[in-house]
């Protein structure tokens, strides 16, 4: 989903996400694991990186491994990822014992990344994955989502740069457009 600055797309991913109410009207999702809600199945990815800076890297992600539930539901077929080989994935294997406040913040973003290989979920909603990324982290990035969407997952992004996935649809969000004043006669 694109558009400009203050449109809504983060609102709509913090609305998907179940962390803003919607103004009107519920959300709904048809399939799934019937005893979650909707945003249970989600996994959100926004600004913040969601990383313990007094932790280790691998302390980090065994945390929100414990924390979070992997769901999967009928269709969706990616497992479960060791800590380890989520961050080797993400080319940030050799950080693994270094506290996390020491990482870059490309470094700190893949991080948050992999929270979403150890407990793998079916539907990703990602505000701006690819801010503080480099040109190789994106195409690990990219490679990602596109496995993500074969395996049967959704995805919702947010972004300003264009991303080369498989069975994209793209939405531009537009400002409303203000009515003018009626005047009275």
């Amino acid at each position: 989903m694109t558009g400009p600055n203050g449109v809504g797309k983060s609102s709509l991913l913090r609305t998907l996400a179940g962390l803003v109410p919607p103004a009107e009207g519920h959300v709904r999702l048809e399939g799934g694991t019937e005893e979650l809600t909707a945003f249970e199945h989600c996994h959100y990815f926004g600004h913040q990186d969601a990383v313990k800076p007094a932790l280790s890297v691998i302390e980090n992600l065994t945390f929100w491994q414990a924390f979070s539930q992997s769901v999967t539901p009928d269709g969706f077929t990616t497992g479960r990822m060791a800590p380890a080989d989520a961050l080797d994935g993400l080319g940030i294997g050799h950080t693994a014992r270094l506290p996390a406040a020491y990482l870059s913040a490309g470094q700190k973003r893949r991080l948050s990344l992999a929270r979403l290989l150890v407990t793998p979920r079916p539907i990703w909603l990602m505000d701006e994955p690819t801010s503080a990324l480099d040109a190789d982290s994106e195409k690990r990035l990219i490679a990602l989502m596109n496995g993500h969407l074969l395996s049967g997952g959704l995805i919702v992004t947010a972004t300003h740069t264009p991303l080369t996935l498989n069975k994209a649809q793209k939405l531009h969000l537009e400002p409303a457009r203000d009515h003018p004043a009626e005047v009275p006669a």
